[in-house]
C-alpha cells in the first residue's frame, strides 16, 4: 500500500510539473511582443525568489530581508564569471555561493527571532549593496556590468526573447518541482513544526539548528539562481537593482500571495510583476495605485490572494482548499 501511494504521489508530481511547464513556457509560442515576453520571464524569475523566501518565512517561520542581496550575488557571479566559465557553470556556482553564505546567515536564527532576525538580514543586505557599489574594480561600481550575454548550447543560442523565456520557464518549473517535493517530505513537516512551536518540535526530535540553517541556505540558493537568470534577461545589472527595496518586494509577493502556502508566492509573483507594468499608463500615479491595491488585498484577503483560488476550487470541485503540500 505504501509503495502504491508513493507511486501515485510521484505521478501526481510529474503531472503537476508538465502542467506548470506548459503554463510557464506557452507565452513563448503565444506572444510575439518582446516586452510581454520580458514580463513573463521576469515573473518566472520572481517565482523562484519568492518560493525561496516562502521556504524560510512561510514554512520555517524565519523572516529574511536579504533576498535582494542573494539575487545580487547570483547575478554578479553569472555576469562576471559567465564569459570565463560559461553560463551553465556560472549559474549553479552563484546558487552554490548563495547556499554557503546562507548557511552562515542562518546561524543568527538560532539566537534571535522575529524582528531581531529581520534586522540581522537587513544589515546583511545593506553590506552586500555597499560592496557592490564600492568595489568598482570587481563589480563595476555604481555603473554595474553591461553586455551580459545570453547562453548557448553549441549552435543553439537563447539570444531571442522567446527561446530565453523557454529556458527560464524550464529552469523555474524544475526548481518549483524540487521545492514541492521537499516540502512534501520530512523536511517540510519539520519546517512546519518549527514554525508552529519550536519547543514542541524540539521535543519531537526535530533539530532546530539543522533545519533552521538549512531553510536559510535553501532559500538563499533559490535567490542566487534567480539572480543568475536576471542578468541575461536585462543584459546589464547595477547595484540599485539589489537594494533593500527589492527584498521588500519579495516579502510583498509572499504575503500578498499567501504566506505558508506553496501556491501563494507564485500568485504573488504574478501580481507584483504584472500589476506595476499594467499601471505604467497612469505615469506618476502607478506606485500609489499599486500600494492601494496591495492594501485592499490584505484587508479583504488576509490569507492572501490564494484564498480566492481556494474559493473557486471549492465552487468547482466541492472540496476544501487546494493544497499542494501537506
Amino acid at each position: 500500500m505504501v509503495k502504491v501511494n508513493s507511486v501515485t504521489k510521484w505521478r501526481r508530481f510529474v503531472v503537476w510539473w508538465f502542467c506548470l511547464l506548459f503554463a510557464l513556457a506557452s507565452p513563448a509560442a503565444l506572444l510575439h511582443s518582446q516586452y510581454l515576453l520580458y514580463v513573463c520571464s521576469l515573473t518566472c524569475i520572481y517565482m523562484i525568489g519568492a518560493t525561496g523566501l516562502n521556504i524560510m518565512l512561510g514554512y520555517a517561520g524565519q523572516i529574511s530581508l536579504a533576498q535582494a542581496a542573494f539575487f545580487g550575488i547570483g547575478a554578479y557571479i553569472e555576469a562576471l564569471w559567465g564569459p570565463r566559465l560559461s553560463f551553465w557553470l556560472a549559474l549553479p556556482l552563484g546558487g552554490l555561493v548563495s547556499f554557503v553564505i546562507g548557511l552562515g546567515l542562518g546561524f543568527p536564527s538560532l539566537r534571535v527571532k522575529t524582528h531581531f532576525l529581520a534586522m540581522v538580514t537587513l544589515g546583511f543586505n545593506i553590506i552586500v549593496y555597499l560592496i557592490l557599489v564600492n568595489e568598482d574594480k570587481w563589480t563595476g561600481g555604481p555603473y554595474g556590468v553591461f553586455n551580459i550575454a545570453r547562453p548557448a548550447i553549441g549552435p543553439l543560442s537563447f539570444q531571442s526573447p522567446s527561446l530565453y523565456h523557454v529556458l527560464v520557464a524550464v529552469l523555474t518549473s524544475v526548481l518549483l518541482l524540487l521545492a514541492l517535493c521537499m516540502l512534501n517530505s520530512q523536511w517540510g513537516r519539520a519546517f512546519k513544526a518549527i514554525r508552529e512551536n519550536e519547543a514542541r518540535a524540539e521535543l519531537l526530535g526535530v533539530s532546530l539548528r539543522n533545519y533552521k540553517v538549512m531553510a536559510f541556505a535553501i532559500g538563499s540558493c533559490y535567490a542566487g539562481l534567480g539572480g543568475g537568470l536576471l542578468g541575461p534577461l536585462f543584459g546589464y545589472i547595477d547595484p540599485t537593482m539589489f537594494a533593500l527595496a527589492f527584498s521588500f518586494q519579495f516579502l510583498l509577493m509572499v504575503v500578498v500571495g499567501g504566506i505558508g502556502r506553496f501556491e501563494g508566492p507564485l500568485i504573488g509573483a504574478i501580481i507584483v510583476a504584472i500589476l506595476p507594468e499594467s499601471l505604467r499608463i497612469t505615469q506618476k500615479l502607478y506606485p500609489i495605485i499599486f500600494a492601494l491595491a496591495a492594501m485592499l488585498i490584505m484587508i479583504f484577503m488576509p490569507k492572501g490572494t490564494v484564498s480566492g483560488v481556494d474559493w473557486i476550487y471549492r465552487k468547482v470541485t466541492g472540496r476544501g482548499e487546494l493544497q499542494l503540500t501537506k
